[in-house]
């Protein structure tokens, strides 16, 4: 089934060999016809593991497809002004995927914050048989006063459902530079969804007197894990892999980054690890101005005035263009419930970014 516009980003897992990344098949669909599709494990792109944790449940398929457009909305929305703006079409995305650019690790994380969100709201709203709400109370202050009730989504099960689902658990000996890269991504991105975890109350008795509170546990919106992983993606460190002289295992440290303080401590000159919740990266990015096999370009994109246009348009400069566009306008409250508006013609300018002579 092919589409226009955005697309599904997640597809399957890449050429390091890890399965921390999964997702549709290289159909191209429409995230609005998302829905018309019937989710079934067939129309993901799975290893053998993956796929049988997804028959083990028939609501699965569905929360696992809930993931997809969780995270490809995100990605979207912010990378949006952009000149990486999480193209998914014409096999970019999956190009970037074969490498460990920063906008790579942005995917991985995205994508494990999508599925253990997706996998403990279902877990909530009963689409998954095999979890239930959250019924854990750990607050000890005023017990007789609080009465643990409503629905809460239960992130223990996802945690747990999402370690073994991509293999982040896995020993990490043996592995190659960019699978290590990958699993850290992944875990970054599950623990963002693990800070957002918050209680919520709700006050019961005479005139609010709140004699009683009921109280679950609930994710916080994953536009705000969304905003906290591209805040991620801003500051992440390239790494490298060294060998620790104690275990004899090979581990990810950062590398000097001119202007670049980690806050770690490190002895004798050494680089420190990367923290638990940094994005880290191998390679560096291109700067996608120009039509690669990462990138379609910026070529006719459009931009905001001002810094944004520099930024996206590389330097080529802009058009402007005008556009009548239809606006409600003169609205009114009509007696007694509802607003009436007249339709208004105005005029706007795009930007749109100047083409490349090279391309």
């Amino acid at each position: 089934m092919r589409g226009v516009g955005i697309f599904i980003l997640i597809i399957a897992a890449t050429q390091t060999g890890t399965d921390s990344y999964f997702g549709l098949t290289e159909k191209k669909v429409h995230l609005e016809q998302l829905d018309a599709i019937s989710p079934n494990c067939k129309s993901l792109s799975l290893s053998k593991k993956q796929r049988r944790f997804c028959k083990k449940d028939p609501g699965m398929p569905e929360t696992l497809f809930e993931a997809v457009r969780l995270s490809t909305a995100e990605c979207q929305y912010q990378f949006f002004n952009e000149r990486w703006n999480c193209t998914s079409g014409g096999g970019y995305r999956e190009n970037v995927l074969k490498r460990g650019f920063k906008e790579t690790s942005f995917l991985y994380a995205i994508s494990s914050a999508g599925l253990a969100h997706s996998v403990a709201r279902s877990c909530s709203r009963g689409i998954l048989d095999r979890c239930t709400c959250d019924e854990s109370f750990n607050d000890q202050t005023n017990r007789a006063t609080w009465k643990w009730g409503g629905c809460g989504d239960n992130l223990k099960y996802s945690q747990k459902f999402v370690q073994n689902f991509l293999q982040l658990e896995s020993t990490s000996r043996g592995q190659d530079l960019r699978a290590k890269a990958e699993k850290h991504n992944s875990e970054v991105g599950v623990r963002a969804v693990r800070q957002g975890f918050n209680t919520t109350c709700k006050c019961h008795g005479v005139s609010a007197s709140c004699t009683t509170r009921t109280c679950w546990q609930q994710l916080s919106p994953f536009r705000e894990i969304g905003n906290q992983l591209k805040e991620k993606y801003e500051k992440a460190y390239k790494v490298v892999s060294t060998t620790n002289e104690s275990t004899g295992t090979s581990q990810l440290v950062t590398k000097s980054q001119k202007g670049k303080s980690r806050g770690a401590t490190a002895t004798d000159g050494e680089e420190p690890p990367p923290r638990p919740s940094d994005l880290v990266y191998v390679d560096n990015s291109p700067h996608f101005c120009k039509k690669s096999r990462f990138s379609p370009g910026t070529d006719g994109r459009r931009c905001l005035v001002g810094p944004n246009c520099n930024s996206i348009c590389c330097g080529r400069g802009y058009n402007i263009k005008t556009k009548v566009v239809e606006k409600s306008c003169k609205c009114r409250v009509v007696w007694c419930c509802y607003v009436e508006c007249d339709m208004c013609s105005e005029s706007v300018e795009i930007h749109l970014c100047k083409n490349n002579p090279d391309n």
